[in-house]
This record gives structure tokens, C-alpha cells and sequence, in this order.
């Protein structure tokens, strides 16, 4: 069986399974296209090279046409009866099914489908994004029942703080910028541990009681906080926004600690999925004996759930195999002037070198990874040692001085350097920095958002790690993602030149060639 999701609306995505293994994972905003970016022509184009028949099962995932919730097919919310449809249709002429499923189930599914853990058996899981933010248990035979509406909107209210703060974001009512959530992670790490002040409770009591903050409450309507644009950079702010990220959390934890007593494995889905702090804090609670997060868990993956919920429907299970790096392959559109570069076959020692001489480069090998995060295909690399790599790294992104960068480590080595969620290949668990060495990588509050490669995983990556360390003593590098601002992942020559004369990069590793500036 030949399954074809969509997903529309932001972050949309083009997923094929077929008979329990995924083909591929093409999201919208990647190859260079903006940030959240809704169905284009040509991820539908790319889809359609990549099938060599059409589909059984037309699959689309449930979304709104309008802020009024008005229902597209099944529609954003729920798990109940009429959350999944299945009916006759025509694709390109010819006989298939129409699978529909809720964009609720498609965070549940993406989650329990791509889970490591084994088939049979009964799971909690939490979704929290934008708007919903609940619990549900999923039994033997993949049934989801949901347990509780803990909170209205988290992802929205998270970023609404930001936005409330930020006197250069004038919107009103139904506007929120998808990229503020990311920043106030960063800034959370800069907050002093304070007593809460009345003004501080007052405003996080405020928020967390409003129901769709977004299109109900204006920037406008809240002059009465002092914290009212009083500039996302302030210490007053950086506190206020740790303690209302401990607030979120708590009201989430307060519920599993009291009701969530089975001792089942958690699956962790929705944008919040890529809050690397709430994840560790879930790691470590001891209230599940295992958590599993997948790396797409916001809506890049919603096309790859409504997927993996249509197997579920027509076959009774909803394992897959799959591999991240599912996305499309590098296109060589242009080549590299041999007038200015030098070009030559990659070799891991030379790159290893040329790194530990202080310089950065554009690394794209492969197809690129699914969801948002740079997992070692579409990379910018560069030593893991100096705080001024770390600006000149902003520089390069164009993204504000207090951002942190990422490293990547090999999985064998992560202990000596890191202590936490170790292995973490998707990058999505907060750990503690173990080496004063490591300042390119270490925030401010001395974490690390940590990606562990293996062999098996990576080869190429493993190898420049291996050769990396037979230099400098370390495995690990600096790891930010290869793309222009406000833009998915780059995927191709002509724009991985133009970025890289733009910003300065002073090479570039190319599936199996190295290229340096001459």
C-alpha cells in the first residue's frame, strides 16, 4: 500500500509511506523557501518525481479554513468520533482512497508511529502546541483516548509573552510570530532565579487563564503591565520569562504527577516538543520509565502523522520504518568558479584541520533532515572553542547576539563533555556543559542543546567528528543550520554560493568534494 499525505496550512509537508516504510518527508520551507511556508508547486513537483506509481490512499491532514475554526476535511481538533474519515475518490483518474484524520491525531500519530519503543503496548502522550495542550493514553491496538485539557493555546502563549515584550512588533489581535518561541528559549537561560513580584504573578495568572490568546486579546488591551514593551533584552524580562516557562510547565505537571501513575512511556508531540528545557525537565521527572520526542514533533511532521494515522486505519498498525534524513537530495545547479576556489575530493583530516584553524564552512551532504533543526546535513561547522566563533556564527545568521549555537559530538564521547539526555540524535534535550574548552557551544546558564551522532547514523559526519578529535582532543564542533535568514534549508549549489559569498563562509564540504576560497 502507497500512502500520500498533505499537509496544509503553515508548515506543510508532502510524506509518502509505502507497506510501512517512509519514502520520503518534503517539507515546504526547505530547499530555500520561507520559514513555515504552505504548499508550493514545486514540493508537490519534487513529491511526484520521487513516486514511480500513484498512490492507494490519498491522505490529508485536518486543518481550518479561517481563524474562526471553520473545519477544512476533519477539521483541527479532536480524537473522537468523526476525527477520521475514509471514503472513495479519484487521483489523476484513477480509484483511491481518501483518508482524513484531525490535525490533533496527526501530532499523536507522527509521535506513537516513529516511536523506538515496541508495538502491543499501551502509551501516555502529550500534545502541546500553538493551541491544544492536552494528554491522552493510547491502548494495545493504537486507540487514542484523550485524558485531559490541561491549558488553552501553551505554544501561543509562550510566544505571546515575547511578542507583549518586544516594542518592534505592533500586531494586534490574530497576529503571532512563529519565531518567537525559539528566542525567548534563549533568553529564559539568562533570568536571574528570583522571588515571583506581584506584578510578574499578576500578568503570568493573566495569560495563562486566557482561552485562543491570540485572536482575543490585543497588544493593544495590555498597556496596563509594565511589562508592556519593555524590550525582550531586559533583565526584568529575561526573569519574567524563565518563571512564566516554569509556569506552563507546572500546570502540565501537576496533572501526569497525580493522574499519569501507570508507568507507561510518554510520546511528546506539538511545536512545544522543541522546548529543549521542558523536555529534560519530562527526562528527568521520574514519572515515566522511558520518553520518546521525535524530531519533527511540530507541524513539519503533521503530514508524516496523517500518514502513519491512514496506515493505522487500513492495516491495523502504525510502525514505520524510517530514517531522519528523509528529506530530498542536494541539487548541483551551478558549480564553483575554479578561478576563485579550490576544488578537491573530500577528505575528513584536511576538513578537520581546516576547521581547527578557525575557519567556517557550509557542509551539505545527502537528503536533508526532517523537521527544523540542522542534524548534520545541512550544517554550518565550526570549532566548538572560542566565544568569538559564537558572534561571528550570529553574524553569519543574521540572528540576535544572545542565540546559542548547537554542537554535535560523537555519541561514544558525549559523557566526557556533556551530562543529560545523552544520546540525543534529534537534538532536542537540554545538557550541562562539562568543559570550560567548549565556550563557542555553552550558554549563558551553562547548557548545551546537544546533538550525538554514531557511525551508523551519520557516516560522513562520524568521521569528520573522528578526524576532528585527532587534532584538537574533541569530537564535538559547532552545528547551526545551513540556510538564509527566516528561510528552510538550503538544497542547492547556486544558493549555497550566493550564501556563502554573502556571509563570509571560507568553505564548503559538497557530498564528497571540498571547496575553499583560493
Amino acid at each position: 500500500m502507497l500512502i500520500l499525505s498533505f499537509k496544509e496550512g503553515h508548515d506543510s509537508a508532502v510524506t509518502a509511506i509505502e507497506d510501512g516504510r517512509l519514502l520520503f518527508s518534503l517539507e515546504a520551507e526547505k530547499d530555500s523557501f520561507p520559514r513555515f511556508d504552505s504548499l508550493t508547486a514545486e514540493v508537490l513537483l519534487a513529491a511526484a518525481d520521487r513516486l514511480d506509481r500513484l498512490p492507494d490512499v490519498v491522505a490529508v491532514g485536518g486543518w481550518v479554513k479561517d481563524a474562526e475554526q471553520s473545519p477544512s476535511r476533519t477539521g483541527y481538533f479532536g480524537v473522537g468520533p468523526g476525527s477520521v474519515t475514509d471514503e472513495a475518490g479519484r487521483f489523476f483518474g484513477r480509484p483511491v482512497r481518501v483518508f482524513s484524520s484531525t490535525h490533533e491525531r496527526s501530532h499523536i500519530m507522527a509521535a506513537y508511529g516513529l516511536s523506538p519503543f515496541p508495538a502491543g503496548q499501551p502509551y501516555y502522550c502529550l500534545v502541546w502546541e500553538g493551541n491544544i495542550g492536552s494528554f491522552y493514553r493510547i491502548d494495545e491496538a493504537g486507540a487514542v483516548t484523550h485524558l485531559k485539557h490541561v491549558m488553552s493555546d501553551p505554544g501561543n502563549k509562550y510566544g505571546y509573552l515575547f511578542g507583549l515584550a518586544d516594542p518592534e512588533f505592533t500586531w494586534n489581535k490574530g497576529w503571532l510570530r512563529l519565531s518567537d518561541a525559539g528566542k525567548q528559549m534563549a533568553l529564559t537561560g539568562f533570568a536571574r532565579r528570583t522571588v515571583t513580584t506581584k506584578e510578574e504573578q499578576k500578568l503570568i495568572d493573566f495569560l495563562l487563564a486566557q482561552e485562543q490568546i491570540v485572536h482575543k486579546v490585543g497588544k493593544d488591551e495590555m498597556t496596563w503591565t509594565p511589562f508592556h514593551n519593555i524590550g525582550v533584552e531586559s533583565q526584568e524580562y529575561k526573569d519574567l520569562a524563565a518563571k512564566f516557562s516554569d509556569a506552563i510547565f507546572d500546570q502540565f505537571h501537576t496533572y501526569a504527577s497525580k493522574h499519569l501513575t501507570e508507568g507507561l512511556p510518554l510520546l511528546i508531540s506539538g511545536g512545544c516538543g522543541l522546548n529543549c528545557e521542558w523536555n529534560r525537565r519530562w527526562q528527568e521527572s521520574g514519572l515515566f520509565p522511558a520518553v520518546f520526542v521525535p524530531p519533527c514533533p511540530n507541524d513539519s511532521g503533521s503530514s508524516l502523522g496523517t500518514a502513519i494515522d491512514a496506515q493505522l486505519h487500513y492495516t491495523g498498525t502504525a510502525s514505520v520504518e524510517w530514517d531522519v534524513y528523509a528529506g530530498d537530495a542536494f541539487i548541483q545547479d551551478a558549480r564553483f568558479d575554479p578561478a576563485r576556489y579550490t576544488t578537491r575530493p573530500l577528505d575528513h583530516a584536511e576538513v578537520a584541520r581546516f576547521l581547527a584553524a578557525g575557519n567556517v564552512i557550509g557542509w551539505a551532504r545527502g537528503p536533508w533532515e526532517m523537521g527544523p533543526r540542522a542534524l548534520g546535513n545541512r550544517s554550518i561547522l565550526a570549532a566548538p572553542f572560542s566565544s568569538e566563533t559564537t558572534t561571528r556564527l550570529n553574524s553569519i545568521k543574521q540572528r540576535e547576539s544572545y542565540r546559542p549555537i548547537a554542537p554535535i559530538c560523537l555519541e561514544e564521547d558525549a559523557h566526557q563533555w556533556f551530562e543529560g539526555a545523552i544520546p540525543d540524535p534529534y537534538m532536542l534535550y537540554f545538557s550541562t556543559v562539562r568543559s570550560d574548552a567548549l565556550r563557542a557551544v555553552t550558554h549563558v546558564d551553562g547548557t548545551a542543546r546537544v546533538q550525538t551522532v554514531t557511525p551508523a547514523q551519520n557516516p560522513a559526519m562520524a568521521s569528520l567528528l573522528t578526524a576532528f578529535r585527532d587534532i584538537t582532543g574533541f569530537s564535538v564542533l559547532c552545528n547551526t543550520s545551513l540556510n538564509f535568514s527566516g528561510r528552510g534549508f538550503i538544497n542547492r549549489t547556486s544558493d549555497l554560493i550566493q550564501y556563502g559569498e554573502q556571509h563570509g563562509l571560507d568553505g564548503y564540504v559538497v557530498e564528497d568534494t571540498f571547496i575553499t576560497r583560493r
